[in-house]
């Protein structure tokens, strides 16, 4: 069976995944570490839902797969996946992916004060409040619902490097 290695960066608006993500893929490429990178947030941009999938849920499942397959014919057994829920969604990923899935998850925090300071920069139109409410809730749900062995990386003062450095480690790549 072939295996595979999944690193999920999740957490609420603000704290950085995509951001961080993108900079684990730099260092990786620096290291010379074959990877391949999915920003899960266009997985599942289709409005109106389905009317059989109203969470999304298959048709994410369904565009993982088909990226995946792509990235896998050309050899490639590890995959950086940035959603705010995706440690949450480890077993649909894994899924997507076929194959035997050893899966790294990563939670990235952020205090409220940081959270309302980077909100407030990236969004410039109407639904900052709406953004900062959401971000709030999912930062509490996340932090009650993550998996045990989930690492929580902070992420208030750093750098985007010094957290891609954190996770990278928790990765183990």
């Amino acid at each position: 069976m072939i295996s595979y290695e999944l690193l999920l960066i999740g957490g609420g608006a603000g704290v950085g995944k995509t951001s961080v993500a993108w900079e684990v893929s730099v260092a990786l490429q620096a290291s010379g570490t074959a990877h391949c990178l999915i920003e899960g947030d266009f997985m599942g941009q289709i409005h109106p839902a389905p009317a059989d999938d109203p969470h999304l849920t298959g048709i994410t499942e369904r565009n993982i797969a088909a990226v995946w397959s792509n990235y896998a014919a050309l050899g490639r057994s590890r995959l950086i996946y940035t959603n705010t829920v995706s440690i949450l969604e480890e077993p649909m990923i894994s899924r997507a992916m076929g194959g035997e899935v050893t899966a790294t998850r990563v939670l990235l925090t952020a205090e409220e004060t940081t959270l309302r300071q980077r909100l407030a920069q990236r969004e410039i139109g109407s639904q900052l409040t709406a953004h900062i409410e959401r971000s709030l809730h999912m930062a509490h749900r996340l932090n009650t619902e993550a998996p045990a062995g989930t690492a929580r990386i902070p992420t208030d003062g750093l750098t985007v490097q010094e957290i891609a450095a954190q996770v990278i480690r928790a990765a183990a790549w």
